[in-house]
């Protein structure tokens, strides 16, 4: 854990790290930034096939009955427990990968591990594309879950360790701005396909394959990063890779200067090289890290914005929307994420991490107590479908509305924070425990939130706003602020906090004032 007088100079100072953005940094990022991909548009894609009349005449043929009964309960059409399983297949899988892939990615390295996911994205397009039975689905769906495991942990680490520290926020943004690239890609493809009889669905699933390659061929051009190459005891590559990296403008007595401060963090990971989790869990110095570990997935899932990103084409059509007009309503709300990602980038290395998140949780609070007002007032608890068009509209506005705070808040800076502020010797146990938590409670709303939007009605959203609340008031209290902070120096951040500063213990300066 870094520490020391020099440290603590250049935080008061507002330093950020040095490095320079060079070609090698921003075509490293954009590929391992492209690891979003696989999970947006996985999860796009699903919400689309899930109203798609092929998909459904093929596998749900009764929830297509339901559709066209006029006397159906419109917050209830969509309740099938065998479509609940097919979409929380993948996340059940990504619980399982999240745990594995800590230990992966440490052992094999970030490059290796995205590959790795890459490969397994493509077996489970082929399986999906290829299906003839619900088993088929859901098995394809599972590799797709392994696959979103190692990507959604590697991807992060990668960028956060191979970025300048002075823009270390921007670039691990472009993770969830990949990941929404991934979804509207989805929903245009959705778009098309719906209008394709019997065999729609296939080309949707079937296109999963570009967003495979891509990952695939850029993770076998970029460098690994010097943290995992000396970790592995490959110095010599490490250095090699550093340069590469900082490019031939580089001082070599600063590129020497930021790998001894790599190298004494991989000394002190050595030293619990046995027992990550362990440490993690017990030593009373890693309290603040597992605090953070477990809450950020927590608060990150309990948005409720992975659920409604999965089943906004059904809220549409629940509101009213036809087929084509619902998945047009979601590629609206891509266009305004993408938008609000992108303000995410330029002003989460100005303004901090902890600003932007309490300035979008104050968002997602508004729009959703909007949202279950307007369709308590109109579809009220029967479920009647009768809301005027105008209302349908404002309710579209309001996931616009709450997609964009979601955007500027909590989608980019949960990866943000957990990419960064973890120390390297526990650094892929605490996001492999944040992947598997992130697993679990997206895979109980997603067996939950069909039956929660039918049993519930409108209340399902204030439920999420509930949530929201109390993220903001631990925001506010428990997240340090790391803008700026180089990667293998936060532990002064620890130090420096209000109530965690009680758990960690001083140690003399270790890491050197290169940059970093």
């Amino acid at each position: 854990m870094a520490r020391g007088g020099a440290l603590t100079v250049r935080l008061e100072e507002g330093g950020g790290g040095g490095g320079a953005v060079t070609f090698t940094v921003v075509m490293s990022c954009l590929t391992a930034a492209s690891g979003g991909l696989l999970l947006g548009y996985d999860i796009s894609v699903t919400g689309g096939l899930m109203q798609m009349e092929s998909f459904l005449q093929a596998f749900f043929p009764e929830i297509l009955r339901k559709t066209d009964n006029k006397q159906q309960d419109a917050y209830c059409i969509f309740r099938n427990q065998e479509l609940t399983m097919f979409v929380s297949s993948l996340y059940l899988a990504a619980i399982i990968s999240s745990l594995v892939s800590g230990h992966l990615t440490r052992k094999v390295g970030r490059r290796n591990s995205l590959l790795t996911g890459g490969f397994l994205f493509l077996a489970g397009v082929v399986l999906n594309f290829t299906a003839v039975s619900i088993s088929m689905l859901v098995i394809g769906r599972v590799l797709l879950g392994l696959a979103v495991g190692f990507t959604s942990l590697s991807a992060p680490v990668y960028l956060a360790e191979i970025a300048p520290a002075r823009w270390r926020g921007a670039f691990t943004t472009s993770f969830h701005f990949f990941f929404n690239v991934g979804m509207l890609m989805a929903d245009l493809v959705n778009y098309g396909a719906d209008t394709i009889p019997r065999s729609g669905w296939r080309v949707s699933l079937g296109v999963g394959l570009v967003p495979a390659a891509v990952i695939i061929v850029g993770a076998a051009l970029i460098p690994d990063t010097p943290n995992s190459l000396v970790l592995r005891g490959r110095l010599d590559e490490a250095r090699a890779s550093l340069r590469r990296i900082r490019g031939a403008a580089a001082v070599a007595a600063d590129t020497e200067a930021e790998l001894e401060d790599i190298a004494r963090a991989a000394e002190q990971d050595r030293r619990h090289e046995s027992g990550a989790f362990r440490s993690l869990f017990f030593r009373r110095e890693y309290r603040p890290h597992l605090a953070i570990a477990v809450a950020t997935p927590v608060f990150f899932d309990l948005t409720g914005m992975i659920v409604v990103s999965i089943f906004t084409p059904l809220l549409f059509y629940t509101v009213g929307f036809a087929n084509q007009k619902a998945i047009l309503g979601t590629i609206i709300t891509d266009v305004v994420s993408l938008a609000s990602i992108a303000v995410a980038g330029l002003a989460v290395d100005r303004y901090g991490r902890r600003s932007l998140l309490m300035l979008g949780s104050a968002v997602l609070i508004l729009s959703q107590v909007a949202m279950a007002w307007i369709l308590g007032a109109q579809l009220g608890t029967d479920g009647g479908k009768s809301m005027p068009r105008g209302y349908a509209a404002a309710v579209v506005a309001l996931v616009c509305v709450y997609t964009a705070g979601f955007g500027v808040s909590w989608g980019p800076l949960r990866w943000v924070v957990t990419a960064e502020i973890f120390p390297l010797e526990v650094r892929p146990a605490a996001l492999g425990l944040g992947g598997a938590i992130s697993g679990v409670l997206v895979f109980v709303q997603s067996q939950s939130f069909l039956e929660m939007l039918c049993t519930f009605k409108y209340a399902t959203f204030l439920f999420y706003a509930g949530c929201v609340v109390v993220m903001v008031a631990a925001v506010a209290a428990f997240l340090p602020e790391t803008r700026g902070v180089p990667i293998e120096a936060m532990g002064a951040v620890w130090e420096r906090h209000w109530y965690w500063k009680r758990f960690v213990t001083p140690a003399p300066a270790k890491f050197s004032d290169g940059p970093v």
